[in-house]
């Protein structure tokens, strides 16, 4: 695998999730900073040594609701 997309989102509660695409990893953080390590940790752990991906792109998605 070359290449592992996250998409990251403001959760509900509070803080951020961080979930890849295509691959059972997930992770949570509570500040916008912290899911980068959090996904490099959540990748170390759920990724066989020797696959991991050269590049992990974060996408972060921010859902705004706009009245008329």
């Amino acid at each position: 695998m070359t290449e592992l997309v996250f998409l990251v989102e403001e959760a509900p509660e509070g803080g951020y999730t961080a979930r890849a695409l295509g691959v059972p990893v997930f992770t949570g953080a509570d500040t916008l900073e912290q899911p980068r390590q959090a996904v490099r940790d959540a990748v170390r752990c759920h990724v066989d040594p020797g696959t991991e991906s050269r590049v992990i792109r974060l996408h972060l998605v921010r859902e705004e609701v706009l009245t008329p």
